[in-house]
């Protein structure tokens, strides 16, 4: 299989991954960017002439600017993204907080053979040995976001039913947004035609981010550009989120700040484990920090199903409940369509299939999706997309196989470890997610919400691209 993805790059043998001889070398010249994993040209060049050939830092406006590759930031250096970065700051006299994902805490737990939870305590306890302030918990980040998944899509169904169908701008189906690969790709490939489809809420970690930087900060009394918020996620695509514009404000000593100020995978975790020489089984399991973290009185770990963020699961068993009047105990049956990337789920009232619902996984599924949407065919309602085959728990940031192990087997093992010790509970009735409405966003969908934990798109022009069309 090849596929064309620009006018001067093409990648064979498609995969939900670039592969390490497919990265990207930027090099630059009279202000042009250029790629330079081509030595034959440099031999070519006049003797008078000097190419700058060697690899220089890029940002991440570059990567987000190139047109050429897909989930392209797994082999991309990030500067101000790196285990380096995040070590340099813990003692640059900021309040450093930690974020930490579920997935990312699975991973952590299967390589050890520890809990979910055993894994949160004793990372606490690293953390805060080098100078980390608090560590919380993005499954509370994850239930905000879902509230306001769920109210946007409540809207977004109403209207459809008031639209004329030919004239509909209600964009149903409404498509997640909390993979940052899916939403690169989007802006990249697909413009303006697909954007009004995903939702405008704001990932876990955006969303965790925005509380911390607009909200906590003035509970403790400081200013956001005094807090250094690092993400510890399952994907390396999250770094490349961290650094989008529409998540850099002004704050008010007229300061530029990022919600989330630097993204390290699971791995890197481990890489820090490793390089301070910790035997992690034998660490102290510290206290939780309860004040943004999904812990019960009792000391549970709660949060919803799904190890992709549970969106399609959420929001199908709210609309059920507030359109349908149909309360759903137990786990949804999902149905494979396809493959096990492809599963769909959907709910019958008086013999009419009202919602229907799908978790699409992986590139090839999600190409099919796109597709049907261009030819007016995608009769679904909701549509969970992920860019990793398995969804987050397979992340391009998680822990590889030991060996012996295959890749099928970890997966199994995430999704069995990944709920362990956890109780299923209704984002609704989060007792947190409650007090920062009533503090802070004053109810769903309000705009407060709006402007804290919603966001745009936009189509990404390609201009590095057309740069290097006129070879």
């Amino acid at each position: 299989m090849s596929e064309k993805f620009s006018a001067t790059l093409r990648i064979g043998d498609l995969n939900d991954f670039i592969a390490p001889s497919q990265g990207c070398v930027v090099s630059m010249k009279s202000g042009s960017a250029r790629l330079v994993d081509k030595p034959k040209l440099a031999k070519a060049a006049p003797a008078t002439e000097t190419l700058q050939t060697d690899p220089v830092k890029i940002s991440l406006k570059d990567c987000l600017a190139c047109s050429g590759c897909i989930t392209s930031a797994e082999t991309v250096m990030l500067e101000k993204q790196s285990l380096d970065e995040f070590l340099s700051n813990i003692n640059n006299k900021k309040t450093v907080i930690v974020s930490l994902s579920a997935q990312s805490r699975a991973s952590i737990a299967v390589h050890y053979g520890l809990s979910p939870i055993q894994v949160f305590r004793k990372l606490t306890t690293l953390f805060k040995s080098l100078g980390v302030k608090a560590v919380f918990d993005t499954s509370c980040s994850r239930d905000l976001s879902l509230i306001e998944s769920c109210n946007e899509f409540i809207s977004r169904y109403k209207q459809s039913r008031l639209d004329d169908k030919k004239e509909s701008n209600s964009f149903l189906p409404m498509i997640s947004s909390a993979c940052p690969g899916w939403i690169c790709y989007a802006e990249k490939t697909l413009g303006s035609f697909v954007l009004p489809y995903i939702s405008s809420v704001k990932s876990p970690q955006q969303s965790i981010g925005a509380i911390i930087k607009h909200h906590l900060c003035q509970k403790l009394g400081l200013r956001p550009s005094d807090i250094y918020h690092v993400t510890v996620m399952p994907c390396y695509d999250k770094k490349l989120e961290a650094s989008r514009d529409d998540f850099v404000f002004q704050d008010q000593a007229d300061q530029m700040t990022t919600e989330v100020d630097s993204v390290l995978t699971t791995g890197e975790v481990l890489d820090l484990i490793q390089l301070k020489v910790v035997d992690f089984c034998k660490l102290d399991e510290s206290p939780l920090d309860k004040l943004l973290s999904n812990v019960s009185e009792e000391g549970n770990l709660f949060g919803v199903r799904g190890s992709s963020g549970g969106y399609a699961d959420t929001i199908f068993r709210y609309a059920a409940k507030t359109l349908f009047g149909h309360d759903i105990e137990g786990p949804l049956d999902f149905k494979p369509i396809r493959n096990s990337d492809f599963q769909e789920v959907t709910l019958e009232v008086e013999g009419k299939t009202v919602l229907k619902f799908a978790l699409c996984y992986g590139f090839r599924n999600l190409q099919n999706v796109v597709r049907k949407l261009k030819i007016g065919k995608c009769d679904y309602h909701y549509l969970e997309i992920m860019a990793c085959p398995s969804g987050c728990l397979n992340g391009g940031g998680q822990l590889k196989p030991k060996p012996g192990q295959s890749g099928k087997n970890l997966i199994q093992a995430l999704e069995a470890t990944y709920m362990e010790n956890v109780l299923v509970a209704d984002p609704f009735e989060n007792p947190i997610v409650k007090i920062l409405y009533d503090e802070w966003l004053e109810h769903p969908g309000s705009e407060n919400a709006k402007r804290h934990i919603h966001t745009e798109y936009h189509p990404i022009v390609k201009s590095i691209t057309s740069q290097l069309s006129n070879w």
